[in-house]
């Protein structure tokens, strides 16, 4: 047989091969993104499941507002902090109780105030003089109307300089003013909380409102915004 004097040549590609040749080479999937924050409610039910690492992210997603709670209430960096590891452990062992008749974080709070006040007791503080709620003072004057959020500071002095007025108030009106102002609780709930009348939680809260405004008088005023 003769031989061809020319090299064979190879098929021509279909273009079905000719497409696939053009393809780029097939890539390794990129690594998985970090998994996202979980959502306090998924972080809750696995915390009330004994999950650690949930209570971990409950911790840290409330911590600084329970120390700040404590803070005002007690007046002492010290105190505070030990009240807020109490009532994270509190937390803790209750955590399973919590059924969602209201938001996590008013239930947690609620936790962390009476984990204060049964602090207070312990010390043998008395929460409230009652001679000296219903003592009239010469700033109310007969028609004073207790319990109206009169106190005209936001935005005129500095933050830092109210917290240590707070502070400085005596332990009774320390508490109803926090509780009150700060946390938004009515006299009522007040009144429930702290064993006293609704009258004594609102003579008591216009006491600390008039001592705290008296104690801003002698820190200068910001200059109003622009």
């Amino acid at each position: 047989m003769t031989q061809s004097r020319y090299p064979v040549q190879p098929p021509e590609a279909t273009p079905s091969q000719a497409s696939r040749a053009a393809e780029p080479a097939v890539q390794d999937p990129p690594p998985p993104s970090p998994a996202p924050v979980t959502p306090e409610g998924d972080a809750l039910a696995r915390a009330q499941a004994g999950d650690h690492y949930a209570f971990a992210q409950l911790y840290s997603l409330h911590k600084r507002r329970i120390y700040s709670l404590c803070l005002r209430m007690v007046g002492n960096v010290a105190e505070a902090e030990d009240l807020t590891q109490e009532a994270f452990l509190q937390l803790h062992r209750k955590i399973a109780t919590f059924r969602g008749d209201s938001a996590f974080s008013t239930w947690l709070h609620r936790l962390a105030i009476n984990v204060v006040l049964m602090h207070l007791r312990k010390k043998g503080l008395s929460l409230i003089s009652l001679d000296e709620a219903m003592e009239p003072t010469p700033e109310e004057g007969p028609g004073r109307s207790f319990g109206a959020p009169d106190l005209s500071l936001s935005g005129s002095i500095d933050r830092l300089a109210l917290e240590r007025a707070i502070s400085d108030l005596p332990a009774g009106y320390r508490l109803i003013f926090v509780l009150h102002d700060i946390e938004g609780y009515e006299h009522n709930e007040i009144a429930a909380m702290l064993d006293c009348s609704i009258g004594n939680s609102k003579s008591q809260l216009h006491k600390a409102r008039l001592k705290l405004r008296d104690a801003m008088r002698t820190f200068p005023r910001r200059e109003g915004r622009r």
